[in-house]
């Protein structure tokens, strides 16, 4: 994310010293330390979740379009069924119980 490189972190720490001064320079650099890992951890938390929303709409979608297609393929049938003069084989008999 950002591009810091040793020399950057150098200059920091210099002028951080020269401002704070070796007493504060640490207690400062640990609270800095512990708001970026805070930043992080709800940064990453935020991403997982909006990922695990896009996931979810993604299956809600795919759910809906099976489910439009399921019911576009049962009307058809249901119309095959109910016309009788397209089924594509003839109906055998079934064979008497009895008859055994």
């Amino acid at each position: 994310m950002f591009d810091v490189g040793f020399a950057e972190i150098f200059l920091l720490a210099l002028v951080g010293l020269i401002v704070l001064g070796p007493d504060k320079l640490p207690r400062v650099a640990r609270t800095l330390g512990g708001l970026v890992r805070r930043a992080r951890t709800s940064w990453y938390s935020l991403r997982r979740s909006i990922e695990a929303e896009l996931a979810a709409t993604d299956v809600s979608e795919t759910l809906k379009e099976t489910k439009r297609g399921l019911g576009e393929t049962r009307k058809e049938l249901d119309a095959v069924i109910s016309d009788g003069s397209d089924s594509p084989t003839p109906e055998t008999p079934r064979p008497d119980p009895k008859d055994d």
